[in-house]
């Protein structure tokens, strides 16, 4: 079993997960470049370490990146069988215990239980063998990733603070700028704990301890990412996954303890009092650059770290990258807690990469009474990060949630009335850039789900449509002013949805389209209409998802237009703006590489590594968006 980020390497490499490139590449966005080219290959691509960086420091990029190496990391075979370990323990303590004989029989359990609290240990840790007399950032590999960014930012920082009146500990990840060689910026979301910790102390007008640990065993790494109940500190659930306990050391300069085989450890702290920083932008996990805004300034004390210190990163931008497969573990693992909590109906569900985590789930359930998705719906959107989730398709049967055009039959067949569909407003990721305020967006739930009598309202036609009443339809929308282009997506039940690159000057131009659609005879024929910009190349489904999914509030861009046989879904996926929409936020930029950055891996590849050659995906992100090179 590894324990550390050494080990864990070393396992990579034994087993062909890994690339070594021993030639320089700057941590200047030409890392970012080449992970990302790598990221993107089937199945993940490979870890990759960079041992020529410019710095004392390896860079290891891309580490959980495929679903060989997302179980390795967290010392499974496979996702499932860690939600099967919770599923029984679930079992076991809520099950009833009548007799002395069978609460004994917990007594294993229990002693299982104790064997994965963190435990504190003297002296200095393997993380503490290098002590910078003066702590300087610069000396560390930090990257900048993309070019709109607003400097270099750590990526992947495991965040240690302490509420001060309970005393329980947090771990999150919260990205960090560097502003000088001992201070960054503390990205800390208003949604997170670490932010709660922030206005503790502000109260308490006190400073307040932090700890950022890098490295180390990547189940700790994984745990801080994991939606975690505030109560519940993230080395307990680092401590279940490798199935011992997480050895803790005291920090040199505060009083917080952190994981012994660390790879490098930045002490300091963060003072309410002080002005915030102007922090940003930064090309973030929605493929888009996250806006510049004002957060804490963090205070380097002390640097230590290993003698054989890694330092890890993850490069986050359009999908899919590594943080697909984070998703993809957190989706397995979490389904039993769901489950057993919130909704026991729910027999599996998915977040697929083109939904960046927050923005699309698909939920399999099992049904037994009308309304029921929508009751499974207020219960996840009631529960934790899940809170975020902009759209939700609920389905039941033998659909295959993992099989898009599976999904899209599903609502061909079920969805047929308004009511099937349901609109909400509630808090937002503040990284969505589409919704209508800051934090704050509308929600879509689509039934999915085998109707009920009680379900349907009044008579419906369910005929089968033919291929040919779609084809003439889309011959007509060529025809209607404001369309550009069209394409189409079948389904075997007849059904068919239509992408439209859509040329918008007004902000009425969206409903004097639908206006006009609602006289069409063909319209019954099609299960949707995805209104895309003008220059959009209408052919890449899975590129045309992530922008949907990004690019909309529900409540302000999805329209439900009725028809004599049923309903069809518009969705306005274009770009928003104050002079064409009324919409009064900055439209972020899609993050690109830049063309001398390109250049440069191009010219490189062959020597950095022995794969066959791979094109940058910013020359599909441009093309698909119509940019002329």
């Amino acid at each position: 079993m590894h324990t550390n980020m050494q080990r864990f390497v070393e396992k990579l490499e034994a087993r062909g997960e890994l690339i070594r490139i021993k030639e320089f590449v700057d941590p200047i966005l030409e890392i970012a470049e080449f992970t990302d080219r790598i990221s993107k290959m089937p199945g993940g691509g490979k870890a990759i370490l960079f041992e020529n960086t410019g710095t004392a420091f390896p860079v290891l990029t891309n580490a959980m990146g495929s679903d060989k190496r997302i179980c390795e990391a967290l010392h499974t075979k496979s996702l499932d069988e860690i939600g099967h370990r919770i599923d029984k323990l679930f079992h076991i303590f809520s099950s009833p215990k009548n007799t002395i004989w069978q609460k004994l029989s917990l007594l294993p359990q229990l002693k299982e239980v104790s064997n994965w609290m963190p435990r504190k240990k003297r002296g200095r840790g393997v993380c503490q063998q290098a002590v910078m007399q003066e702590p300087d950032l610069s000396k560390l590999p930090i990257l900048k990733c993309w070019p709109g960014d607003g400097g270099r930012f750590v990526t992947l920082p495991l965040v240690n603070t302490i509420d001060p009146d309970s005393g329980i500990r947090n771990i999150g990840m919260y990205r960090m700028q560097v502003f000088a060689k001992d201070k960054t910026g503390m990205h800390w979301h208003m949604h997170k704990t670490g932010a709660r910790h922030y206005e503790a102390y502000k109260k308490a007008g006190e400073k307040m301890p932090v700890t950022v640990v890098l490295g180390g065993d990547p189940a700790i790494i994984y745990a801080a990412t994991a939606p975690l109940p505030d109560n519940i500190d993230e080395y307990i659930l680092a401590g279940f996954l490798q199935n011992k306990p997480v050895e803790l050391v005291k920090c040199l300069t505060n009083e917080l303890w952190v994981p012994s085989e660390a790879d490098i450890i930045i002490e300091g702290y963060v003072d309410p009092k002080e002005e915030k920083l102007w922090e940003g932008p930064f090309g973030d996990h929605t493929g888009f650059y996250s806006e510049p805004d004002w957060y804490p300034a963090f205070h380097v004390t002390c640097i230590t770290h290993r003698r054989d210190a890694i330092y890890p990163a993850t490069i986050v931008g359009v999908p899919p990258q590594e943080d697909a497969y984070i998703a993809k573990a957190t989706e397995r693992i979490f389904l039993s807690p769901m489950r057993f909590a919130l909704a026991p109906e729910v027999e599996d569900i998915y977040l697929p990469a083109e939904g960046v985590a927050h923005n699309l789930a698909i939920v399999k359930i099992n049904k037994t009474y009308p309304g029921q998705a929508f009751k499974v719906m207020n219960a996840l959107w009631g529960a934790g990060q899940m809170m975020f989730n902009k759209t939700m398709i609920v389905t039941d049967g033998n659909v295959d949630i993992f099989n898009p055009i599976s999904v899209l039959e599903a609502c061909a067949e079920n969805v047929f009335q308004t009511h099937h569909i349901c609109f909400q407003e509630g808090p937002a990721d503040i990284l969505d850039h589409a919704g209508k305020a800051f934090g704050f967006s509308g929600k879509m739930c689509i039934d999915a789900t085998r109707k009920m009598p009680q379900e349907i309202i009044a008579p419906f036609d369910n005929n089968v449509y033919s291929e040919k009443e779609a084809e003439i339809f889309i011959d007509q929308i060529n025809n209607i002013e404001n369309i550009c282009s069209a394409n189409s997506l079948k389904t075997k039940n007849g059904k068919t949805l239509v992408f439209a690159g859509f040329k918008k000057e007004t902000p009425g131009d969206v409903r004097t389209f639908i206006s006009k659609l609602k006289n069409s005879t063909y319209l019954p024929s099609l299960l949707g209409i995805i209104l895309f910009d003008k220059n959009t190349v209408l052919g890449h489904f899975s590129y045309l998802s992530w922008l949907t999914l990004s690019n909309i509030d529900a409540t302000r861009d999805c329209f439900v237009v009725e028809h004599q046989r049923g309903i069809t879904l518009i969705i306005d996926a274009t770009s928003k703006s104050l002079e064409k929409d009324n919409f009064n936020r900055q439209w972020p930029a899609i993050i690109m590489s830049s063309d001398e950055t390109i250049k440069n891996i191009d010219k490189k590849w062959s020597i950095l590594t022995k794969l066959p050659f791979v094109h940058s995906p910013t020359l599909l992100s441009k093309k698909q968006s119509g940019i002329q090179e």
